[in-house]
C-alpha cells in the first residue's frame, strides 16, 4: 500500500519535460506549425521519474504542420495535436490529455515572425481508492505502527474519475538576420479557464494558471557546428521551475548534414544537473536526457532524478511552390 495525501486545493507543477524544446505543443501552443527547419513534424517523449520512490512516468505523442506557406506571401497556418499521459504511484493516480492546437504566423518583413497560438482539449484522471491507504488508517494494536485498511480513512470521495476542458494561449516571436543566426522567445498561460479538479466529495479545488516563458537561439559557429542556447522558466500557484543550457550539433556527413551528433548539458535551479546526448539520421532526431538530483532531495532519490527520451521526425514537404522557395530553412542548418 502506499500512502498519498489528497486536499482540496493543492499547489504544484503539471506534468513537464526536462527537454522542453522537444515537446513544442506542451511548453507553448504558438509553437504549433512553428518548425524553423521543417514544414511539419512528430514526435514522441517519454519521461521516468523517481523510479525508487513513488514512480512517475510520463508520455506524449505529438504532431503538427504548416499549412498555406506556399500560398499566403506573408504568413501560414499552424495545425496540430498533442496527447499527453501520465502514471503515477504505479498505477495510483493516472491522466490522459488530449489536446487540439491551431497558430497564425506572420511574416513582420523578411527577417522577422510573430505568431499567436491557441490549444483545447479534454483532461481525464483516474484514482485507484483501493491503493491508497490514510493517516486514520495506522493501528498500533500489536505493539507497531502499519496500516489497516479495515479501518475507515476518513475521506469521502464523490468520484474514482473526472475530466474537464482545457485551454492555453500562447505568443512567440523570432528574428532571423542572417542564415547563420536565429533567435526566439515565447510566453504562454496555461488553465486559462481554471478548470476545477477534485475527486472529494465537496472539493473546490481548481487548478492555477501556468504561466511559461522561454529564450532559444541556433547559432552556426563554424561549417561543421551549430549551437543552441535555451532558458525556460514556469511557474504555476506557488511552484516555479528553472532551466538554463545548450546543445550542439555536430556535423559528421559533410554539407546536408545527414548525420548528426548531438550533446550538451542543462540545470534546473536548485534541482537537478542535466545531461544531454542524441544523434540525427536524416529528418529523424533522438535525444536522451538524465536529471541527475543535486539538491537536497537527492539523499531521498539518491541522484536519480529521471530519465528522459525523445525521438522527433522534421519534414519537408516535398513541392512547395511559390514566394519561399529562397529561405525553406529559417535557422541555421548544414
Amino acid at each position: 500500500m502506499v500512502t498519498v495525501v489528497l486536499a482540496n486545493n493543492s499547489q504544484g507543477q503539471d506534468l513537464h519535460f526536462s527537454q522542453f524544446f522537444n515537446s513544442p505543443l506542451t511548453t507553448n501552443p504558438a509553437n504549433t506549425g512553428f518548425i524553423p527547419d521543417a514544414n511539419y513534424r512528430i514526435g514522441m517523449n517519454y519521461r521516468n521519474q523517481w523510479s525508487n520512490i513513488v514512480p512517475y512516468k510520463t508520455y506524449s505523442v505529438f504532431g503538427d504542420a504548416q499549412l498555406l506557406r506556399d500560398k499566403w506571401y506573408y504568413g501560414w497556418i499552424g495545425i496540430g495535436g498533442v496527447l499527453l499521459g501520465d502514471n503515477a504511484g504505479n498505477g495510483i493516480l493516472t491522466s490522459n490529455k488530449l489536446y487540439a492546437s491551431i497558430a497564425y504566423h506572420q511574416l513582420l518583413g523578411d527577417n522577422s515572425l510573430l505568431t499567436l497560438g491557441f490549444n483545447g482539449g479534454i483532461a481525464m484522471k483516474r484514482i485507484d481508492i483501493s491503493k491508497l491507504t490514510f493517516p486514520d488508517q495506522f493501528n498500533d494494536a500489536y505493539g507497531k505502527w502499519f496500516f489497516d485498511t479495515k479501518l475507515p480513512s476518513g475521506e469521502s470521495f464523490a468520484n474514482s474519475s473526472i475530466h474537464y476542458f482545457d485551454l492555453q494561449a500562447g505568443m512567440n516571436y523570432a528574428y532571423f538576420p542572417t542564415d547563420n543566426i536565429y533567435l526566439n522567445a515565447g510566453f504562454s498561460v496555461q488553465h486559462l479557464n481554471t478548470p476545477k479538479e477534485t475527486f472529494l466529495a465537496g472539493g473546490t479545488n481548481e487548478i492555477g494558471r501556468r504561466y511559461t516563458g522561454f529564450l532559444n537561439a541556433s547559432i552556426k559557429v563554424s561549417p561543421n557546428v551549430i549551437i543552441n542556447p535555451n532558458a525556460y522558466y514556469s511557474n504555476q500557484s506557488k511552484a516555479s521551475e528553472t532551466v538554463l543550457g545548450a546543445w550542439a550539433a555536430y556535423n559528421l556527413s559533410g554539407e546536408g548534414g545527414a548525420f548528426q551528433f548531438l550533446a550538451g548539458a542543462y540545470y534546473r535551479l536548485n534541482d537537478a544537473l542535466i545531461p544531454l546526448i542524441g544523434y540525427q539520421l536524416r529528418q529523424w532526431r533522438l535525444m536522451f536526457t538524465y536529471d541527475v538530483t543535486v539538491s537536497s532531495f537527492n539523499s531521498a532519490d539518491k541522484s536519480q532524478g529521471a530519465y528522459e527520451v525523445s525521438l522527433v521526425y522534421l519534414g519537408l514537404y516535398s513541392k512547395l511552390n511559390g514566394h519561399f522557395n529562397k529561405r525553406t530553412y529559417l535557422c541555421p542548418h548544414f
